[in-house]
């Protein structure tokens, strides 16, 4: 049974850094696409940035150049460098998966899920 769990969120100024933490366990697939995608009340969940069992990384492009997704296989974690937050970061944060190396923009094509960090940006 695949599980991912988020810490890292909270709540900081604009212009703060935080790291989202994704630890997963009972994923088997040599080949994967897993990431971040974050939803704001109102919103869409929306894709922010994800990484391939080839290496291949896309961000959505609100967040380039300020956002930087990495993983430590060793440890089986998935991370989300967050720096220059805004206040339009504010969202729940998810950290989701899919057993192949495809990294669909839709939020639909990912089969599994954490329960989502909270990320709060003030002005």
């Amino acid at each position: 049974q695949v599980q991912l769990v988020e810490s890292g969120g909270g709540s900081v100024q604009a212009g703060g850094s935080l790291r989202l933490s994704c630890a997963a366990s009972g994923f088997t697939s040599s080949d994967y696409c897993m990431g971040w995608f974050r939803q704001a009340p109102g919103k869409e969940r929306e894709r922010v940035a994800v990484v391939s069992s080839t290496g291949t990384t896309v961000y959505t492009g609100s967040v380039k150049g300020r956002f930087t997704i990495s993983q430590d296989n060793a440890k089986n974690t998935l991370y989300l460098q967050m720096n220059s937050l805004k206040p339009e970061d504010t969202a729940m944060y998810y950290c989701a998966a899919r057993s192949d190396r495809w990294c669909y923009a839709g939020f639909t094509f990912y089969n599994y899920w954490g329960q989502g960090t909270q990320v709060t940006v003030s002005s």
